[in-house]
């Protein structure tokens, strides 16, 4: 219980930092339409790939997305603080497609309303949101992009 509680707490913390660093980045473009298909968004949000460079930095980075709060990711043993609050993402790209990824990234409660991950390229129907931060996504669709190519990569 107590261990439930703190993961809540760690993804409550996580999503409100983001979406604070978000905010302070001008974040507050409109957002790219986009189309789910067979369980993912198959169309880059772009028009082009993302830099897995680049998507490792948003992943590390705990004022972005800080995934490593969650997740574990042995290609980043480098970096402090892996949770196992979410799965382990070793071999994501091996199990989904890169359009089921981007659905993950971009809006998880479409796949599982109950999930603790937070919708990083949403800003409508969600709870509690701070007026200076509504209509806001947590990353920008260039953000988003840069992530996926970075999962991409963990085959």
């Amino acid at each position: 219980m107590t261990r439930t509680i703190a993961a809540i707490l760690a993804v409550s913390l996580t999503a409100a930092a983001a979406v604070s660093a978000a905010w302070a980045q001008g974040a507050a473009q409109p957002l790219v339409k986009f189309q789910i298909k067979d369980g993912g968004i198959p169309a880059s949000l772009t028009g082009r790939p993302g830099d897995p460079q680049k998507g490792r930095a948003v992943i590390v980075d705990q004022k972005l997305g800080n995934c490593l709060a969650c997740h574990e990711v042995s290609a980043l043993k480098s970096e402090p603080y892996h949770g196992n609050v979410g799965p382990s993402l070793d071999g994501v790209a091996s199990q989904v497609s890169e359009a089921q990824i981007r659905l993950r990234i971009v809006d998880p409660t479409t796949l599982n309303p109950d999930t603790m991950m937070p919708s990083f390229y949403r800003v409508d129907g969600l709870n509690r949101v701070l007026h200076q931060f509504q209509g806001k996504p947590i990353l920008t669709a260039e953000q988003v992009e840069d992530v996926v190519a970075f999962l991409e990569t963990l085959k």
